[in-house]
């Protein structure tokens, strides 16, 4: 089968509310769209690449050149097989070292495209005859907040919610600082913090790391820079706690790595960051087979990214509550139609219709456009 047309929307969409982690700031999120049409079929996926190179060194802008210069042209070429066609991508791309955002945006987009061809739903896709559950637990994700009773009332909401997890964004200097009274306030919720590579590989940081240990926490998420998985292993030889590693983590080699020399005993798996879904999964299953649990992080995704992370955590190593917030606790207005809901007991239900399992509002996103183009044969 051939591809007919692929188009980009790139867009900035604002936020409910601040969020502030180490690397910044974040009131609005550009955001980088990809559409495939092919015999009367769509599909959808999402970069993960914000405006600024933060996170990442790519950006919006950047998906768009190497979608544009590379990628479209590729994908409007082949000859793709009738089924697969979204694995048969991963594996043309497969060996390309950079730009893993970028790619996956697109290999979303032709996943979803498979499934309407198909007549599945996505989650069936991903899936590919393991076990998958239809509800997921959920967490939230708090970002730093200079007063305390801000973040109170936001966890107060949170715990009200619903929400399964709460995750504080920490980083030198503010960390035992926002735990200890959160769990003086809260008691034993399930609690876990995320530096975001904010601190350094020193003996400082090894104390203020272990001065976490006596709050119960479920992990410490990714406290060194992301380039140094090593460093990782003598502190978590030192912590009760665990270490998840998120940055770090950009294939399956890396994770077995982190895993042999006992840098981690979590891994958060965001497929934008691995360059795809399909190196995602590879990434679950290489966990599963040495029990290595693995939850399913986020990128403040619109209700596209956010739709396919639900379709991927059901999956069976996806043990703990991911960041699969709501629609409502981040955006003013999403792009989906229905928006993503949690119930009351912090649980999201996982679409089993046809494709992506909820309609993606044209409309809507041309309200928060930057740049539009459609590639064609």
């Amino acid at each position: 089968m051939r591809v007919e047309s692929l188009e980009l929307f790139w867009i900035k969409m604002p936020l409910v509310s601040q969020f502030t982690t180490s690397f910044g700031t974040t009131t609005e999120r550009e955001i980088l769209l990809v559409k495939v049409n092919a015999d009367g079929a769509s599909g959808w996926g999402e970069s993960g690449a914000d405006g600024l190179p933060m996170y990442s060194y790519e950006t919006a802008r950047t998906g768009w050149h190497i979608i544009e210069d590379f990628l479209a042209p590729v994908v409007l070429d082949e000859e793709w097989p009738d089924k697969g066609l979204a694995a048969a991508y991963a594996r043309k791309f497969s060996s390309w070292r950079w730009h893993p955002m970028a790619r996956c945006a697109v290999e979303e987009a032709l996943w979803v495209l498979d499934a309407q061809r198909q007549d599945v739903s996505l989650q069936s896709l991903y899936a590919n005859g393991r076990s998958i559950r239809d509800q997921i637990p959920v967490g939230i994700s708090l970002g730093i907040e200079d007063d305390f009773e801000v973040l109170a009332e936001k966890i107060t909401a949170g715990i009200e919610q619903g929400y399964q997890r709460i995750k504080l964004k920490i980083e030198p200097g503010r960390d035992v600082a926002i735990v200890e009274p959160v769990r003086d306030r809260f008691g034993d919720i399930p609690l876990m913090v995320d530096a975001n590579c904010g601190y350094r590989n020193d003996p400082d940081a090894l104390g203020s790391l272990k001065a976490l240990d006596g709050f119960n926490l479920l992990m410490i998420e990714q406290p060194l820079a992301h380039d140094d998985i090593d460093g990782n292993a003598p502190i978590q030889a030192e912590l009760e706690t665990p270490i998840c590693l998120d940055e770090s983590i950009h294939s399956a080699h890396h994770a077995a790595h982190a895993i042999e020399i006992e840098a981690c005993r979590l891994v958060n798996i965001k497929a934008s960051r691995i360059g795809g879904r399909a190196a995602a999964i590879a990434i679950h299953d290489l966990c599963a087979a040495r029990e290595i649990p693995v939850w399913c992080g986020g990128m403040l995704e619109s209700g596209v990214g956010r739709l396919h992370n639900i379709s991927m955590a059901s999956l069976p190593n996806f043990q703990m509550p991911g960041d699969l917030s709501a629609s409502k606790r981040y955006w003013q207005e999403d792009i989906i139609d229905p928006w993503v809901e949690i119930d009351n007991e912090g649980l999201v239900t996982v679409p089993n219709t046809v494709g992506l399992g909820h309609a993606v509002l044209e409309e809507r996103i041309r309200k928060h456009l930057i740049r539009y183009e459609k590639f064609s044969l």
